[in-house]
């Protein structure tokens, strides 16, 4: 089912856009109505809610990652990765795997609707895998924030030992993790090296 229509349709609807809590229940009642059985479920009882990146954290994968690639007709390209010259192809504001109808690859076109709209739906993706990750552990928005771009960049934050440390209380320890996670196709990324910089010091609270 396509979706960007029917998120665009709302919008038009309402006057203004949605809230990544709204773009989250409306996903899972498509979901739902897509047939699968885990998305009409309520949540657990006593389970721990999802939190929502805030600003700091949007702000900071919006820089990072950009929306390159963007023709004279205004519609977005896809690129190949920059350290491997090839695969996970990217488009938009970082999205990769699986497009709108196929996989994003060469060729892949968006328009700058279709970017936002991805954006919207990964952020609370990619915010409910933080919070399933941290398991109910002390966190700050800030790091929050900064814990959810890591995840957007590397999708690691299940098995990283930065989560390990965080979850221990060992936050200095945690803050010291961003920067090795600095290197793409075995190599040292400088984007990368500023983008975890960047990441570790909002953790810190700055």
């Amino acid at each position: 089912m396509k979706r960007a229509p029917i998120f665009q349709t709302l919008r038009t609807i309402i006057g203004r856009g949605l809230r990544q809590s709204e773009v989250g229940r409306l996903d899972n009642a498509l979901d739902c109505a897509d047939g699968n059985q885990d998305a009409c479920a309520s949540p657990p009882a006593g389970s721990t809610p999802d939190r929502r990146v805030g600003p700091a954290g949007i702000a900071m994968i919006k820089r990072f990652e950009g929306c390159a690639r963007v023709r004279s007709d205004g519609m977005i390209e896809a690129y190949p990765d920059p350290g491997t010259g090839g695969a996970p192809w990217t488009i938009g504001w970082g999205a990769t795997g699986h497009g709108l109808d196929a996989p994003i690859g060469p060729g892949t076109l968006w328009t700058q609707q279709q970017c936002d709209d991805r954006l919207e739906r990964d952020l609370v993706r990619y915010a409910s895998d933080v919070t399933r990750a941290l398991d109910g552990a002390p966190t700050t928005q800030s790091q929050f924030d900064a814990l959810v771009s890591f995840h957007y960049n590397t999708g690691a934050i299940a098995r990283a030992t930065l989560t390990r440390r965080h979850k221990a209380g060992d936050y200095a320890a945690a803050q010291s993790e961003f920067s090795r996670w600095n290197r793409a196709g075995g190599r040292v990324m400088r984007g990368l090296s500023r983008r975890r910089a960047a990441e570790a010091k909002l953790y810190a609270g700055g």
